[in-house]
C-alpha cells in the first residue's frame, strides 16, 4: 500500500500482493490522468488561435480551466507553460519566413522579465472573484483589439528616445499582465508595435511571440517556484499549443480572418460575461 498525499492507494495483483507506486510528482486534482486528456486538444486550439490572431492561447486556455473549476494560480500557471511552448513553436516557423523584428523582440522581451515576476507573485494573493472579474476586463480589451485589429493604422517607423522609454513601461506592464493572468502580453505588445512604433501588423504579431518566450518562460519559472503549477496537466497543454502554434503560423499568411475573429470574439466575450456573473453572484 502507498501513502500519496495523505490518501492510501493500493493496487491488488494476483489477490494476494499489492503494488505500490511511486506517485509523489503527480498531482490528481482535479482530474485523474485519463480523464486530463481532453487537456491537449484545448492546447492545440487554444495555440492555433493564439498563433493566428498574435495574443497567445492563453486567453482560451485561462477561461476554460477556470469554469472547470481549476484555482485562478494553477490556472494561470498551467496556461503559462502552454503559452511558452506555443511562442517557440510560432517563433521557428516565423523566423524561417523571416517576420519577426529581433532587434527590438528581444529588448521589449527582456524588459518585461521583472513585470512577470511581479505578476506571479501578485497572483498568489488574489482572490478567486477579484481575479475573475480582472480577468474579464482582460478578456473584453482582448476581444475590442480582436475587433479593431484590421482598422489600426501602421504609422512610419520611428524610434525615437521619448516612444522607446514609453515601449519600456508599456512592456514591463505586459509581462504583469502575461504571469498574473497567464494570457501573454500580445494584447500590450502588438497595438504598440503596429501605433506607437510603426511596424507592420504581418510583422507584429510573430514579433508578440518571440517576445513572449521570455515573458512566459520567466513567468512559469516563477510560478514553478511558488508552487503553483501541476506538471502533468501543464504537459498536455503544451503538446497542444505546440502542435497549434506550428499550425498556426502557417495559416496566417493565407486563412480569412474575417468568420474566424467573430467566432473568436463572440466566445471571449461571452467568457467575460460568465466570469463577471460567477463572481459578482448576479444569478
Amino acid at each position: 500500500r502507498c501513502l500519496i498525499d495523505k490518501k492510501l492507494i493500493s493496487l491488488s495483483i494476483n489477490h494476494d500482493r499489492y503494488l505500490c507506486l511511486n506517485l509523489s510528482l503527480i498531482d490528481f486534482y482535479p482530474s485523474t490522468l485519463i480523464e486530463s486528456i481532453w487537456l491537449i486538444p484545448l492546447g492545440f486550439v487554444a495555440g492555433l488561435l493564439g498563433s493566428i490572431i498574435g495574443l497567445g492561447g492563453g486567453i482560451i486556455i485561462v477561461p476554460v480551466l477556470t469554469f472547470v473549476g481549476f484555482s485562478p494560480t494553477l490556472a494561470v500557471s498551467n496556461s503559462l507553460f502552454a503559452v511558452f511552448s506555443n511562442s517557440v513553436a510560432s517563433t521557428a516557423v516565423y523566423a524561417k519566413q523571416k517576420r519577426i523584428e529581433l532587434s527590438l523582440g528581444w529588448k521589449l522581451g527582456l524588459i518585461a522579465v521583472p513585470g512577470t515576476v511581479l505578476g506571479a507573485f501578485i497572483s498568489s494573493d488574489l482572490s478567486p472573484e477579484i481575479f475573475k472579474i480582472l480577468f474579464a476586463l482582460v478578456l473584453l480589451a482582448s476581444a475590442s483589439y480582436i475587433f479593431l485589429k484590421r482598422k489600426i493604422e501602421r504609422k512610419p517607423l520611428d524610434t525615437s528616445r521619448i516612444l522607446l522609454v514609453f515601449s519600456a513601461g508599456a512592456s514591463f506592464f505586459a509581462g504583469i499582465i502575461s504571469s498574473l493572468f497567464g494570457v501573454g502580453g500580445g494584447l500590450i505588445f502588438v497595438p504598440l508595435m503596429v501605433v506607437a512604433l510603426g511596424i507592420s501588423m504581418k510583422r507584429a504579431a510573430p514579433t508578440s511571440q518571440f517576445i513572449l518566450m521570455f515573458a512566459s518562460f520567466s513567468g512559469l519559472i516563477v510560478h514553478s517556484i511558488l508552487g503553483h503549477p501541476d506538471y502533468y496537466q501543464a504537459l498536455l497543454l503544451s503538446i497542444g499549443a505546440f502542435a497549434g502554434g506550428i499550425l498556426g503560423a502557417r495559416l496566417s499568411l493565407e486563412i480569412k480572418e474575417t468568420k474566424l475573429k467573430i467566432i473568436v470574439i463572440i466566445v471571449i466575450v461571452a467568457a467575460a460575461i460568465k466570469l463577471i456573473i460567477d463572481s459578482t453572484g448576479i444569478f
